[in-house]
């Protein structure tokens, strides 16, 4: 892989790993950096690419520096939240109602507030599958789980969304 090769990946998918990892983090400035850091690694580790799909591959990078990041600021215990699930400018529409948009917002709230109570793992292969719109083979790729693996940590991580929601007493049109 070329440096004009690189430069094109990060064109393409420098924005859906700062929201990755935004997410992930809870801090618009770690995302930043950590977006950074998963090009910066890239291009050290080109000699480990091993002609998987790029996405998946640099979405793997980027978790793994998540991780690294996350377990530096667990020591200091300083753990990152998450705050939104997507960002603001999408989930709110210039043109509806104010209640809707309240509602709205209410509902994404709740979501997050559940989301926060998943591990890691589950956070992140919900975000990959149900975000960034990740196959199976992608999700399994970046986070090094085989396909069947991907499919029982996925439907394991929506029954325990599920779960919670039922826990915490809120009904399914919530959810939504």
């Amino acid at each position: 892989m070329k440096n004009q090769q690189l430069e094109q990946l990060f064109k393409l998918y420098s924005k859906p790993l700062y929201y990755y990892l935004w997410k992930l983090s809870g801090s618009s400035h770690l995302a930043e950096d950590l977006t950074q850091e998963t090009f910066v690694r890239a291009t050290i580790s080109l000699h480990t690419y091993q002609g998987e799909e790029a996405r998946a591959w640099l979405f793997k990078v980027a978790r793994n520096i998540y991780i690294d990041e996350w377990r530096k600021r667990k020591r200091r215990q300083n753990i990152p939240v998450l705050n939104i699930f997507k960002p603001a400018e999408e989930m709110i529409s210039p043109y509806g109602l104010p209640e809707d948009e309240a509602l709205a917002q209410e509902r994404n709230d709740d979501l997050h507030a559940l989301f926060n109570y998943l591990p890691e793992h589950y956070r992140t292969i919900l975000y990959l599958r149900e975000v960034e719109s990740f196959s199976y083979a992608e999700i399994a790729n970046s986070m090094d789980l085989s396909t069947d693996q991907v499919k029982v940590t996925l439907h394991r991580s929506r029954k325990k969304l599920e779960a919670l929601a039922k826990q915490k007493g809120w009904h399914d049109d919530r959810m939504e």
